[in-house]
């Protein structure tokens, strides 16, 4: 699935709209905003569902080969986030869905 068809099944805005063509290899879905959780826990090729939107998870994302992050409750990152972001290959999205909300609507891709 491609980032763009990713943003659009799941009522998602792209906020790096270069990386709309791009492929994901998507395994799954990690709900959690404590960086050391996500680290030790999320695996390559998840979406990550997260408040944050420090530079960090741009870091961490990278670091573990994540999909792409999901910015929760209509979060969105500074600026110079999003382009770390794009240079760095990692789709940033914004919901205005809740954890559990992006965590079913996940489960529906899944299906």
């Amino acid at each position: 699935m491609r980032a763009g068809e990713l943003a659009q099944a799941m009522g998602m805005e792209l906020l790096t709209p270069g990386l709309a063509d791009q492929e994901l290899a998507l395994s799954g879905c990690y709900l959690g905003d404590l960086l050391s959780n996500v680290m030790a826990k999320a695996s390559a090729g998840m979406l990550w569902c997260t408040v944050i939107t420090n530079i960090n998870i741009i870091a961490v994302a990278s670091l573990l080969s994540l999909s792409g992050v999901a910015l929760l409750e209509g979060n969105r990152p500074e600026t110079a986030v999003l382009e770390r972001a794009s240079g760095q290959g990692i789709p940033v999205f914004t919901l205005e869905k809740s954890a559990y909300e992006a965590a079913l609507a996940y489960r529906e891709l899944e299906k």
